[in-house]
């Protein structure tokens, strides 16, 4: 049975307000009473009750982390960095997987609410976050992550998604590409609306046309790229080079495209978004456009932590790092002059 602080007090000899001020670190106990209580409660190993602790000083001590997916290997690294500066600041991480659905988005967040979580983190599935409760900042200070809802306010840590998308495209152009396709999912988020610009952006800037028919969309899963790709090639319609908006539809689209015969790069160059474990495999050795998963979460644990102890959501912390072009062989230029039609 564990210890109480009624077992520290009879053990100490002292009332339980002193055991209490004492283990609270409070004013007015003697520092030889102090040193008495603190020795009887590691004699008896006693742990304080977090929820009444919690209830004296309206802090549970823990956040919630609501992700959309927590079998894509960006998030677990995200999660990990916020579960580190959590862990470090005293902090329990409530981690809540949404599988990509709204109702239990919502229902997530309602339940950390309830729980009197003292901050939510959420990487949220779209930007048009509409069923949240309009005063749910009033009730919890919130981080995003990853994506932004639609006119919101809030502090978020994100990639530039704009640059990444034009840092991959400009790279398959310079490597001599110019039928570029891009694959991403769904169309209703603002990280597809931003990589999609830069990968127009960067097509326009070099006067290629954008062929409507190269650009798909499906969800965020490997099955996506694979199936995307497949059905393109037996169209007898598709691109010489790919720009995937993660790297599980990138993985999807190599593994599509091997199965229907295709040589990687030379039949079809692919690059991907997220720089994820698998990428640089040497049966795999993707190009990327990097993501700092681990920091944009250390990030993100911090700008909430300083919302809790600040208990003012008015100045809001808005941090957009740069993304970082990795190359590997899935893009290399082929110097036969195979490589692409009207190079």
């Amino acid at each position: 049975m564990d210890a109480t602080i009624k077992d520290v007090a009879q053990l100490a000899g002292v009332s339980y307000t002193t055991v209490s001020r004492a283990l609270n670190d409070k004013r007015g106990v003697h520092r030889k009473t102090k040193s008495k209580v603190l020795r009887a409660a590691r004699e008896l190993r006693y742990r304080p009750n977090a929820l009444a602790r919690g209830l004296v000083n309206r802090r549970s001590h823990s956040i919630g982390l609501v992700i959309p997916d927590i079998t894509n290997p960006f998030f677990p690294e995200v999660a990990r960095g916020i579960e580190d500066g959590a862990n470090e600041a005293g902090y329990s991480t409530i981690l809540c997987n949404t599988n990509w659905e709204h109702p239990k988005e919502a229902n997530y967040i309602d339940l950390l609410v309830e729980k009197r979580v003292d901050g939510i983190i959420l990487a949220p599935i779209s930007p048009a976050v509409t069923f949240f409760p309009q005063d749910l900042r009033n009730r919890v200070p919130i981080v995003y992550v990853d994506k932004v809802p639609r006119d919101s306010g809030g502090s978020f840590v994100m990639i530039d998604n704009v640059r990444g998308g034009y840092l991959a495209t400009k790279h398959l152009i310079d490597s001599g590409y110019r039928e570029i396709g891009f694959i991403g999912a769904p169309n209703d988020s603002s990280t597809i609306d931003e990589r999609l610009k830069g990968y127009r952006m960067a097509l326009e800037e070099h006067g290629l046309m954008i062929d409507e028919g190269y650009i798909r969309f499906g969800d965020y899963k490997r099955e996506t790229g694979f199936n995307i790709i497949r059905k393109m090639i037996q169209e007898k319609h598709y691109p010489r080079a790919i720009f995937a908006e993660n790297d599980l539809l990138a993985l999807g689209v190599l593994q599509g495209a091997k199965e229907q015969g295709l040589s990687i790069p030379e039949d079809l160059a692919v690059v991907g978004f997220d720089d994820i474990p698998m990428a640089s495999f040497p049966e795999v050795q993707l190009t990327t456009v990097y993501q700092p998963k681990y920091r944009m979460g250390r990030l993100a644990v911090e700008m909430l932590l300083e919302g809790i102890e600040r208990g003012d959501e008015s100045a809001d912390r808005k941090v957009v790092l740069e993304p970082e072009l990795i190359i590997r062989k899935s893009s290399y230029p082929v110097e036969s002059g195979y490589l692409v039609e009207g190079s």
